[in-house]
């Protein structure tokens, strides 16, 4: 037996409470992620988004100079690259790879597209064909 249940959440730090916001409106509503929870009020501003089958926590208390979110990349699972990559675009964000189709090996072809986040975070879109 695992001595834990899975992933609770992923952390993305941004960098005061206009990007924290920026991240929030990105997430909830180009990529229709629910929001579950807020706290704290201004640099000390936190939420938790759920993603499916996981949460992601944004607070804006991440340091000052941050290039990028935290994490290498977030993949969501995904129904259609194209149209999520499309309202990426239709939200002024860039998508700075794909929709292409690739093949992992060993008869595992997939679609994947990137965009960048508000936070500067690599975000992918991945559907298994």
């Amino acid at each position: 037996m695992s001595p834990h249940q899975g992933i609770h959440h992923i952390s993305l730090k941004t960098q005061g409470e206009a990007q924290f916001q920026q991240v929030l409106a990105f997430y909830r509503d180009v990529l229709g992620c629910p929001l579950v929870r807020t706290w704290g009020a201004g640099g000390n501003s936190g939420a938790m988004l759920d993603l499916g089958n996981t949460l992601l926590e944004v607070t804006a208390n991440g340091a000052p100079g941050l290039k990028k979110g935290l994490f290498g990349h977030i993949a969501f699972a995904a129904a259609d690259v194209d149209a999520l990559a499309e309202r990426v675009r239709a939200a002024g964000r860039p998508v700075w790879m794909g929709p292409v189709d690739q093949n992992l090996g060993g008869g595992y072809p997939i679609r994947i597209a990137f965009c960048t986040g508000p936070a500067g975070e690599d975000i992918e879109f991945f559907q298994e064909r």
